[in-house]
């Protein structure tokens, strides 16, 4: 499988709109321009998924780092912050949470999601603008 070279690839869901909003928070302060990105449910994200050896089922937000490691629920989470400038930088004091701790907020929160935010039918589709930051 071809990677991106020097890139972090964000695998989200591609239908929840909080995840949607999120997306377009981290585009807009990677300024580093270190991330690209998939929905989970695009055959590129199930193929990056079967790669690294997570079930096809996954329901999280994946960071995977080709050649390094990969990351889910709350440590993903945090990995994508430490790159963040700005008003983000409070929330990297979730390292001092125990990762047990830190899964179980990201799990009631996930599994909550779409009752408070909603979702669409379809995958998110980049604007022209961000096209060259997805990899579906």
């Amino acid at each position: 499988m071809i990677l991106p070279e020097g890139k972090k690839i964000i695998l989200f869901d591609g239908i929840c709109n909080y995840c949607n909003g999120i997306i377009n928070k981290i585009i807009e302060n990677d300024k580093e321009n270190i991330f690209v990105f998939a929905a989970i449910q695009s055959e590129k994200g199930q193929q990056i998924i079967k790669h690294i050896g997570l079930d096809s089922s996954i329901d999280s937000i994946v960071l995977y780092d080709p050649g390094f490691a990969y990351y889910v629920k709350a440590d993903a989470v945090l990995q994508i912050i430490n790159h963040l400038n700005g008003k983000y930088t409070l929330l990297k004091l979730g390292h001092l949470l125990p990762e047990s701790i830190r899964n179980i907020a990201y799990d009631y929160f996930a599994k909550n999601r779409y009752k408070w935010y909603g979702k669409t039918e379809e995958c998110r589709v980049p604007t022209e603008l961000e096209r060259e930051k997805f990899l579906n």
